[in-house]
């Protein structure tokens, strides 16, 4: 039987970018745990540790597409070592100033800073389109790279954790530093399979959210985000509340399972289907497989409710991701992937925030109310794009 997987990597230099884009990646979900970690150890303060870790979180968001746009015009080899770089001094001053008792002011100056780490999710996925584009092995390495986004929030977090808790605390954000370092530079020696500068082109333009195709895409991925973030808050609330805390990290590990599997599964398929009927069908799934969170009354129906939310997850991403692919500019094509990135994370934050709060203040059904809301929010941005498509080619017919 055809491994679609194993033809990936016939690409010559394939399997050396994305080996160095997975650890550097892994620089991302440790940093801002990593950073939790650190300064409540050695400052006994969470909510500093919540404002610095948040600074470094908003950072990323707001750097990353400019950082995007400046690899477009210049090229990766050019400019992922300098942001990195300035990343990786950021995160070394933090775990210093931490150390040393230095100001407030400047942990959140170095955390400012460490915003600068690029989007590898996006720079990965800029060099699969350079080597499949207009081919359907291009949806297989974006089903891998949603799968491998997957590994890196399942192992990063607890990896920090650990190590700033069993070795000393600065050890988690010096470890992502690391990490980052040695991936980037790994990532930019293999000069092979980088996308093309556009020097000339690149840079000169308003953002590209003004392509109402992406704006779509991106908002739609910031309502799956919001999925995610109240998932996450649920799982820990909900187990507690039933008396069983460590039952959250095995409803995690399921809701992780369910989306890489099923991503791995989708990317294997040869369908003929355009990618705006797919993304209904998956923008209308998403949406559907919140419902069930109303209802769970122990850990076994929250685990089988987020199997099947995590099912529709990594589908719905890919597909995604395959639209802004073909709607983004070629000059533009990493900054457009890193905003639906940014999108998507943006979201987790909301939703985890407003999760606790409803937890706090309405309950447990409240806060999975805000999951469903957010899949309704998904179907909605879908089925508006598609209406307006759907009026651009009666209006282009007539």
């Amino acid at each position: 039987m055809r491994n679609p997987y194993r033809e990936l990597f016939k690409a010559p230099g394939a399997a050396g970018f994305v080996l160095a884009g997975l650890v550097a990646r892994l620089a991302l979900p440790m940093a801002g745990i990593g950073i939790i970690t650190m300064l409540s150890q050695l400052r006994g303060a969470y909510a500093l540790a919540g404002a610095v870790a948040a600074t470094f979180s908003l950072s990323t968001a707001l750097l990353a597409p400019w950082i995007s746009r400046r690899v477009d015009r210049h090229g990766q080899t050019r400019v992922l070592p300098l942001a990195a770089g300035l990343s990786i001094l950021a995160l070394v001053g933090l775990a210093a100033g931490a150390h040393g008792g230095w100001p407030d002011w400047t942990l959140f100056a170095c955390a400012a800073a460490a915003g600068a780490m690029p989007s590898m999710p996006a720079m990965v996925r800029a060099r699969w389109s350079v080597l499949y584009r207009d081919q359907p092995l291009l949806r297989t390495a974006f089903a891998l790279e949603s799968v491998l986004d997957e590994v890196t929030l399942i192992v990063g977090p607890p990896l920090a954790v650990g190590l700033s808790v069993a070795w000393f605390p600065q050890a988690g954000p010096l470890a992502a530093a690391a990490l980052l370092a040695v991936g980037i530079t790994a990532f930019s020696l293999q000069t092979r399979t980088a996308p093309p500068a556009n020097p000339a082109r690149a840079g000169r333009e308003p953002t590209v959210l003004r392509l109402a195709a992406l704006r779509q895409l991106t908002l739609m991925l910031a309502a799956m985000g919001v999925i995610v973030g109240v998932i996450d808050v649920m799982s820990v609330a909900f187990a507690t509340r039933q008396g069983v805390p460590a039952g959250a990290s095995i409803v995690l590990s399921v809701y992780a399972l369910g989306s890489c599997l099923a991503g791995l599964a989708f990317g294997a398929m040869r369908l003929s289907m355009p990618l705006p009927r797919m993304l209904a069908i998956a923008g209308t799934m998403t949406a559907a497989t919140t419902l069930p969170l109303l209802w769970v009354d122990d850990l076994l129906g929250l685990s089988l409710a987020v199997l099947a939310a995590g099912g529709s997850f990594a589908p719905t991403m890919i597909i995604a991701m395959g639209m802004a692919e073909a709607a983004a500019p070629a000059h533009r094509l990493t900054e457009s992937l890193t905003w639906l990135i940014t999108g998507l994370f943006a979201g987790v934050a909301a939703g985890a925030a407003l999760a606790g709060w409803l937890v706090d203040v309405h309950g447990i059904r409240a806060g999975f109310g805000a999951a469903v809301g957010a899949g309704a929010a998904v179907l909605a941005i879908v089925l508006s794009g598609a209406l307006r498509r759907r009026d651009a080619g009666a209006s282009s017919a007539a």
